[in-house]
């Protein structure tokens, strides 16, 4: 049998428990805040769309005259009626994959060095020092890409065409493997060459991203995996890789954007070629930055509007790439607060 809640002294029903109600009052600097970061959200919205804007605005003349084309054309004569993107777009894709493949795990041993393994009195300094190679100029880069690892990335390039030429993107075309006369030239301002020099470049940046999320691993699922007889590896493998496995992807996909629209240390390294290069150890490729900054000077204003185009296109890949890295930080669980 249920009985009745009790009444009150003079027989009234009993009072109902309910959540209260919290209301606070912004202060001054509060609401000077919050309109501080609304108008800076607001302009970059802006900026962003002024500058779409005027890519598209410039490059209708040219998309209207390419159509589809633009997309799967190889040749680069505006002026001649013929152009299109699909030789560049290879290209830049190619690099900036080279490049991501070797920023991945330098990014992430990095990362876990300064979380985890760095001593305390070498930690903030080895931390600076990170952040500060991100602002080095692209064209440093560049230049030493050119001057001092080119001449011994020729002989890797060349062990691995000759042992693993069976694979299409390792191939050079017109040489024979081990043949030890043969020129070093096809091994030259190849997109290996240029994706390893851009690697370098962003591999600061995306070990920032990683390093922020893998200290914010929690504290007790740290310790609690230590209190199970784990060592640092095995706590490192079982709570800091998971935790942070959307700031690796996250950062790496920021890295992969930087790589797509990197220009002076690609035009510095590369030999242009109007080609699809596969083949990532032969000489000749190209990318839409380096098109772009190669024929901008010297452009008709048909030739213009068509390197318009060509950037408009990289701005979209650019924005698709950052709004996906974005998207899974938010949704994993490193962009989320912890119950730990």
């Amino acid at each position: 049998m249920i009985k009745a809640p009790p009444r009150g002294p003079d027989g009234s029903s009993p009072a109902v428990d309910a959540p209260r109600t919290v209301t606070t009052r912004p202060t001054p600097a509060d609401v000077l805040f919050r309109g501080m970061l609304r108008a800076g959200g607001g302009t970059v919205l802006v900026l962003m769309l002024l500058v779409g804007g005027f890519l598209t605005a410039g490059a209708l003349p040219a998309l209207r005259s390419a159509k589809l084309d633009f997309l799967t054309t190889e040749r680069w004569e505006p002026d001649g009626g013929t152009f299109g993107i699909a030789a560049v777009l290879s290209g830049t894709v190619i690099i900036a994959l080279v490049a991501v493949t070797l920023a991945l795990p330098l990014s992430i041993g990095a990362a876990l060095y300064l979380s985890e393994y760095a001593p305390a009195a070498w930690k903030r300094f080895l931390i600076s020092l990170v952040d500060l190679m991100a602002a080095v100029p692209s064209v440093v880069y560049g230049l030493w890409g050119f001057f001092l690892f080119q001449p011994f990335a020729l002989d890797f390039a060349r062990w691995m065409s000759t042992w693993l030429g069976w694979i299409p993107i390792f191939s050079v075309d017109g040489v024979e493997p081990g043949d030890p006369l043969a020129t070093e030239t096809v091994y030259k301002s190849s997109a290996f060459i240029a994706g390893v020099v851009v690697g370098l470049m962003v591999t600061p940046i995306a070990t920032s991203v990683m390093r922020e999320v893998f200290s914010q691993a929690p504290i007790g699922e740290r310790e609690g995996a230590y209190a199970l007889g784990s060592t640092r590896w095995g706590m490192i493998r079982t709570v800091v890789l998971p935790f942070g496995k959307g700031g690796i992807i996250g950062g790496m996909m920021l890295a992969l954007g930087r790589s797509l629209g990197e220009t002076i240390a690609v035009v510095l390294i590369i030999s242009p070629a109007f080609v699809f290069q596969p083949h990532i150890f032969e000489v000749g490729t190209n990318s839409v930055a380096a098109l772009i900054a190669n024929l901008y000077g010297e452009a008709s204003s048909f030739a213009t509007s068509a390197l318009m185009a060509a950037g408009l296109t990289l701005f979209v890949m650019t924005l698709i790439v950052n709004f996906i890295a974005s998207s899974v930080i938010a949704r994993s669980r490193s962009g989320a607060s912890s119950d730990a």
